[in-house]
């Protein structure tokens, strides 16, 4: 970070790095876990809902890479080794075992309620303190919030879709 950046970030800057790294091991997590679970997702409103969760893995790859950026303007190392993604990462990966759409749904939506508290608590962190930083977190936070929206829209949907299912059959 610059030296003005440095002289007006009243925080302790090596906790920020820390919960920031822990941030970009999330992002990589949540990436993979959208993009193998778009891949391999079954059951119905796939070809919509397909296509979403691709779109969410690219904006999760974003996130990691405004991260990254932050975690070297504030005279950091990122996270060098994926080995270290799950140990540093307080937000779980959870395999797509079961494909059905509504389990790769439930997977998404916990990574996403996760991501939530993360970048509130480095909002919290930083507010008033490192704004840039906190401009960040605040922009990534709106991002992750939108996503649990879209996540909770299609298991509305698909409850729905299963209630008038049984009313058909009965």
């Amino acid at each position: 970070m610059g030296r003005k950046g440095t002289e007006i970030a009243n925080l302790d800057v090596e906790k920020l790095i820390e919960m920031l790294n822990a941030a970009l091991a999330e992002e990589w997590l949540a990436y993979y876990q959208y993009w193998i679970g778009a891949r391999l997702m079954e059951g119905p409103m796939r070809s919509e809902v397909e296509t979403e969760l691709l779109v969410h893995a690219t904006e999760e790859l974003g996130h990691a890479e405004l991260v990254v950026d932050r975690i070297i303007q504030l005279g950091g190392t990122p996270i060098l080794n994926p080995d270290q993604w799950v140990e540093k990462a307080r937000c779980a990966y959870e395999s797509p075992e079961d494909p059905y759409i509504e389990k790769i749904l439930l997977q998404n939506l916990e990574g996403e309620r996760c991501a939530i508290q993360r970048y509130d608590e480095i909002a919290s962190f930083t507010e008033g303190k490192d704004h840039a930083t906190h401009q960040m977190a605040i922009t990534i936070l709106n991002d992750e919030i939108e996503h649990e929206d879209d996540i909770e829209g299609w298991l509305t949907d698909l409850e729905r879709l299963k209630e008038d299912y049984a009313k058909l059959r009965v």
